[in-house]
C-alpha cells in the first residue's frame, strides 16, 4: 500500500484542484451576500459598520473582493491551458484562497482586528497570485501573457492606496481610487474579451469564427488603456480631453463588438449574455464620456453600466461557461443558469435606468440588488455540485 501524500498525487479534495473552483463558487456568494448588506444598508434596514464604514466596504470589496477574486480564479485557471504547466493547487491553493476569504472575513470585524493588519492580510492577496500566475509561464517562457502580471501588482498598489485613503495618508479619495480600478479591470475584460469571445461564439453557435483586424484590435485595447492612463489624477486631463477620449474608447470597442455577430447566438445563453455584457462596458464608456460634458450629472450611473453590466454580467457568464468545459461537461445550461442571465440582465438595466424612473432612489437600488443576488443565487444552487465534486470524466483538475 502506498503512503505517498495524497498531496504529491492528485489532490483528493475536488474543490482544491484548480483554481477556478474555490474562487468562483465563494466569489459568487460573496457577491450575493455583499449586494444585499450593502442594499438593505444603503435603505437604513440594516445598522451596518464594516471596516471603513458601509460605503467604502462596497465599493472596495465588489473590486477588491468580488471581482479580483474572479480574475484571480479565471488566471490561475487559463495559465494551465495556456502553458501545460500544472497551475497553483492542493495546499498552495488552500492557503491563497484562504489569504483571501480571511481579509473578506476580518472586514467584517473592524473591532475584533487592527486596521493594519486587515490591510496588510488583503494587499498581499494580488502579489501572491501573481507569484502563482508567473511561475508558469516563466518556465515555459511564454512572454506573451506576461502582461497580466503589471496588471495584478497595479491592482495591489491601487488597492493598498485604497486602504491608505481611509487614513488621510494619500491625497486621494477612495472613489476616485475605484473610479481608476473599474477602468483597469475594463481593460482587462477587452483583452480577454478579444481572445476568447469570437471562438466562444464560433463554438457554440457551429460558425465560423470572426477573424480580428489588428488596427482595431489594437485600438480598442490602446483606447482603454489610454483611458486609464488620462483618469490619472496628476495628468490633469482637461474634461473635453478625457470625454473625447471616454467616447471613442466605446464607439471603437462598441464595433469591435458588433463585428462578433451577437445576431447568431440569440438561442445560445452562454455566448449572447458575452457579447451583452461587453456592449454594457462599451455603453459606460459613452456615459462617461456624457459625465464629462456634464450632459450627465453623475458619473455613478457610467461606472455602474461597467460595473453591473459589464463586469458582474460577463463573470457570471464566464464562470458558468468555464466551470462547466473545466469539469468535463458539455458547455451549455438549461433553464436555472437562461434565467440567472435574464435576471443579471434586469438587474443593469435596472441599476442603469430606474434611478431616472423612479422617484425613489433606493427603491431603484433594492431592485437592481435582489435581481443581481437571485441570478448568483441560482448560480451557487446549480453549480456546487459542479465545483465540489471531481470532474465526470475521470480527468485531474
Amino acid at each position: 500500500m502506498s503512503t505517498q501524500s495524497p498531496i504529491h498525487q492528485d489532490f483528493q479534495v475536488p474543490l482544491f484542484r484548480l483554481a477556478f473552483r474555490p474562487f468562483f463558487w465563494f466569489s459568487a456568494a460573496f457577491g450575493a451576500i455583499s449586494i444585499a448588506l450593502w442594499a438593505m444598508a444603503y435603505s437604513g434596514r440594516l445598522v451596518f459598520s464594516p471596516y471603513g464604514g458601509s460605503y467604502f466596504w462596497h465599493l472596495h470589496e465588489m473590486l477588491f473582493g468580488f471581482t479580483v477574486g474572479v480574475i484571480v480564479g479565471f488566471l490561475l485557471t487559463a495559465v494551465q491551458n495556456w502553458t501545460g504547466v500544472t497551475s497553483v493547487k492542493a495546499v498552495p491553493l488552500v492557503l491563497l484562497f484562504l489569504l483571501w476569504l480571511c481579509a473578506r472575513v476580518m472586514m467584517f470585524f473592524p473591532d475584533a482586528f487592527s486596521a493594519l493588519s486587515i490591510a496588510i492580510l488583503d494587499v498581499l492577496f494580488l502579489p501572491a497570485a501573481a507569484l502563482a500566475f508567473a511561475r508558469p509561464i516563466v518556465k515555459v517562457r511564454l512572454w506573451r501573457n506576461l502582461f497580466f502580471i503589471p496588471i495584478l501588482l497595479t491592482l495591489a498598489v491601487l488597492n493598498g492606496l485604497m486602504h491608505l485613503s481611509l487614513s488621510g495618508a494619500v491625497a486621494v479619495s477612495a472613489p476616485s481610487i475605484g473610479y481608476l480600478t473599474v477602468l483597469l479591470i475594463s481593460l482587462v475584460m477587452t483583452i480577454m474579451g478579444g481572445r476568447v469571445f469570437p471562438m466562444f461564439t464560433a463554438n457554440g453557435t457551429g460558425t465560423a469564427r470572426v477573424a480580428p483586424i489588428a488596427i482595431l484590435e489594437k485600438l480598442s485595447i490602446g483606447s482603454v488603456l489610454l483611458s486609464v492612463v488620462a483618469t490619472l489624477g496628476f495628468l490633469n486631463t482637461p474634461a473635453i480631453v478625457l470625454g473625447l477620449i471616454y467616447f471613442f474608447t466605446g464607439a471603437i470597442n462598441l464595433i469591435r463588438a458588433l463585428r462578433w455577430r451577437i445576431w447568431v447566438t440569440y438561442s445560445t445563453p452562454l455566448v449572447w449574455s458575452l457579447h451583452l455584457s461587453y456592449w454594457f462596458v462599451c455603453l459606460g464608456y459613452g456615459l462617461l464620456g456624457l459625465n464629462q460634458f456634464q450632459l450627465l450629472a453623475s458619473a455613478s450611473t457610467a461606472l455602474h453600466a461597467i460595473t453591473v453590466g459589464g463586469i458582474g454580467f460577463m463573470i457570471l457568464s464566464m464562470i458558468s461557461r468555464v466551470s462547466l468545459g473545466h469539469t468535463g461537461r458539455r458547455i451549455a445550461v438549461g433553464y436555472t443558469m437562461t434565467i440567472a442571465l435574464v435576471l443579471m440582465l434586469l438587474s443593469v438595466v435596472s441599476r442603469v435606468a430606474l434611478p431616472y424612473l423612479l422617484s425613489d432612489y433606493a427603491l431603484a437600488i433594492q431592485v437592481s440588488a435582489a435581481l443581481w443576488v437571485m441570478a448568483f443565487g441560482l448560480f451557487m444552487v446549480r453549480y456546487a455540485p459542479v465545483v465540489f465534486r471531481a470532474r465526470v470524466d475521470g480527468r485531474p483538475g
